[in-house]
């Protein structure tokens, strides 16, 4: 099937025919969506990795909007909606308009709605409906990617939950949704009240073979013989891979594992006595460098020699510059954790999955379900650069093989179960469906959970329980009035539904508020610790000398302390670790020293502060709607927090370019405004933090653009 064939404006049609791949034709499961009704039905599209699920839904929204509509595109990560976003921005020769929405959670966003297409992620969408965005109401075309995330603890029942809502306001809402793994198509798609596309085809083959000694075997065909060295399978299968021109993934366990693999992949493929290196590659490390962590420093040695590691740990900037790097084909092998499997663009020759367990602290290393081994293993394969993509477990012994081999390469994906069912999921979906008005009595709160995907899956009888249990939560914190059959929000409710607050977190904040009339910093750091939004530290080993003495010394400034005999009192110490971390933060401790002290990356630090950066903007506003006497200093930590810095900073960090050290540099050097940077001009300044900086700081200031 031709596009020139579809019922689309010439200017879209002309618009791909002259793109970068000059697509003129649609691959087979492309095909079957539009004549399932992909243009004006809906359709779930389960099909492979690279088979052209993103063109399916640029031809869904570009179709609606020919027609005067506008399409939201929701992902479940906010990397993969930068990356959406770059993507779509391409429509904007064609007249196209394109937003994107991941920020504040408390924000309408009113302005996003002068876009045709707009990017978000699903809990920034559900934050949206809570704060009721009138342009959501100008929707024709929901995009859902990853639809698979269904089955997330995590992100599953915020997604249900928004896709319910949007149904439930948009009754005629176009949706496509995609996913390159889901083992009950048919299921999902019934819920959707869709079309379904299910297809194994792919535009570069997947070969799937488990190596063991030195031949990776294959089903239906005859296996290949790999000599392995001492240095072992990995760099076998890594020299392999690159003789022939190809690019390498490799899947570890942990991020320590990947760190460990990449440096060993890095020594391994470093010619000796051969001091030239890309100049690429050295410009890459040298960015990388800048950093100064120990991270940092062995991400940087590791670029030098084409090779990187990829986890969570990473700030952001270098996640960049490493997804960057191997997609121009600078960078040749990534050791990575799975997450990289989720969502990302960065196909590769070969992909290698060095380990198959996972650690489960309640069972010891596990086997990984067979939907993220088909997650990593969709990525083998660069379409119009590879004739084949391949991907490798290793064994080590026969029998282990055979089990791969029928347990992973021959088996489908587990079926995609509801994560609804909870109290702590249903919380804050609950609220939000009262302090929404989709639900006013009880009645229409079970009707509404019967829109869910969870409903479709089992009994909404079966929640009845725990839909009175969170009743009576929410009646007992003054968040909801209960008379009859009536359920009614209160203004304290409405204020924590728009805070996107899980409403037990916003209970034991407003008790620590009101518990005490002083507060420390670390009182009001511990305080949001202990909400359930924010991710604790573990205690490691050496931490047990140090973390509970500061528990003890510190007892007073604690909203609450449990007895040292208390089974609660572990997660305590976690509270208080964490709380530490982001008082060394917002008191300018340098990032080595964090990373070291806590044993986190430097993602690490900005995902748990951005998080409590959140918490502690809504603890503001708590305070000041319940009246207690904390609300300047919330208010001021959340600005410390977001940046890293003492208060005395702030204007300073404001500037786009200076961060935390540079302003610390600036201030202590006697320039503490940014008005007092203008005075000395570029050169004086110049001389602290590079001239480079300095000029961009100056422009920034000149022109208004601070980061207020």
């Amino acid at each position: 099937m031709k596009i020139s064939d579809l019922p689309l404006p010439a200017d879209i049609i002309e618009y791909y025919a002259r793109a970068e791949a000059g697509i003129t034709e649609l691959y087979p499961p492309q095909a079957e969506a539009v004549e399932k009704g992909l243009l004006d039905n809906n359709i779930l599209a389960a099909i492979p990795t690279a088979s052209g699920k993103t063109l399916l839904s640029e031809l869904a929204m570009l179709s609606a909007i020919r027609s005067g509509g506008k399409a939201l595109y929701i992902v479940p990560l906010r990397a993969l909606a930068s990356e959406k976003y770059d993507q779509f921005s391409k429509f904007r020769e064609i007249g196209v308009k394109v937003g994107i929405s991941t920020g504040d959670f408390d924000s309408r966003d009113e302005y996003l709605g002068d876009n045709d297409i707009i990017v978000a992620t699903s809990e920034k969408a559900d934050s949206l409906l809570r704060n009721e965005t009138h342009w959501i109401h100008d929707l024709t075309t929901l995009v859902i990617d990853e639809i698979h995330l269904l089955d997330s603890p995590d992100r599953g029942p915020t997604l249900e939950v928004t896709i319910a809502k949007l149904r439930r306001i948009i009754p005629r809402l176009h949706i496509v949704a995609l996913s390159a793994t889901v083992g009950n198509a048919n299921e999902i798609a019934e819920w959707l009240d869709a079309g379904c596309v299910r297809s194994e085809w792919r535009p570069v083959d997947l070969q799937e073979g488990v190596l063991l000694d030195e031949t990776i075997h294959f089903i239906g065909r005859k296996g290949a013989d790999l000599p392995v060295s001492r240095a072992g399978p990995v760099i076998a299968l890594v020299n392999d891979t690159l003789r022939d021109g190809g690019q390498c993934l490799i899947f570890d366990s942990s991020r320590r594992n990947a760190v460990s693999t990449a440096l060993r992949v890095s020594t391994a493929l470093r010619p000796p006595n051969t001091p030239d290196t890309d100049p690429d590659l050295i410009d890459l490390a040298d960015t990388v460098r800048e950093s100064e962590t120990d991270a940092a420093q062995k991400l940087a040695d590791c670029i030098e020699h084409g090779v990187a590691f990829h986890h969570a740990g990473l700030i952001s900037e270098h996640r960049r510059i490493v997804e960057d790097g191997f997609r121009s084909n600078r960078i040749k092998v990534i050791a990575c954790t799975p997450t990289l499997a989720f969502g990302l663009n960065l196909p590769a020759r070969r992909v290698i999955i060095k380990s198959y367990r996972r650690y489960d602290p309640n069972y010891g290393m596990q086997p990984i379900p067979i939907l993220e081994y088909k997650q990593m293993a969709g990525r083998a394969g660069r379409p119009h650069l590879d004739p084949s993509g391949e991907c490798v477990l290793i064994a080590k012994k026969y029998s282990e093989m055979e089990w791969l081999l029928e347990n992973y390469i021959e088996s489908d994906p587990e079926p995609i179960h509801s994560k609804l069912g909870t109290e702590s999921a249903l919380r804050s979906h609950i609220l939000s469906a009262i302090a929404g008005m989709f639900a006013t009595t009880h009645k229409e709160l079970m009707d509404f959970l019967e829109l869910t995907f969870f409903a479709t899956q089992q009994e909404t009888s079966y929640l009845c329980d725990i839909v009175e249990n969170v009743l009576d939560f929410l009646s007992e914190n003054e968040m909801v009035t209960i008379s009859g059959e009536s359920l009614d929000p209160t203004p304290l409710g409405r204020l924590v539904s728009r805070l996107y607050l899980d409403p037990l977190g916003a209970s034991i904040i407003i008790d620590g508020l009101r518990s005490r009339d002083d507060a420390s910093d670390l009182t009001i750091l511990h305080l949001i610790c202990r909400t359930p939004d924010i991710r604790k530290l573990y205690l490691r080993k050496n931490d047990y000398g140090w973390v509970p003495n500061l528990a003890s010394e510190m007892q007073e400034e604690f909203t609450y302390a449990p007895d040292v005999f208390d089974t609660g009192y572990e997660w305590f110490l976690s509270e208080v670790k964490t709380a530490a971390m982001l008082l060394d933060w917002t008191s300018e401790v340098q990032d080595k020293a964090i990373e070291a002290k806590f044993g986190i990356g430097g993602g690490d630090i900005r995902g748990i502060a951005d998080t409590a950066q959140w918490i502690m903007y809504a603890t503001a506003r708590l305070s000041g709607h319940i009246g207690t006497p904390h609300t300047k200093r919330a208010g001021d930590l959340t600005e410390c927090l977001k940046y890293g810095v003492k208060p005395e900073l702030l204007s300073l960090v404001a500037i786009r370019g200076v961060g935390r050290v540079r302003a610390r540099r600036l201030y202590d050097a006697g320039y503490a405004t940014p008005e007092s940077l203008l005075a000395a001009g570029d050169a004086r300044i110049g001389k602290i933090v590079g001239p480079k900086v300095a000029g961009n700081a100056i422009r920034e200031i000149e022109m208004g653009r601070l980061d207020v």
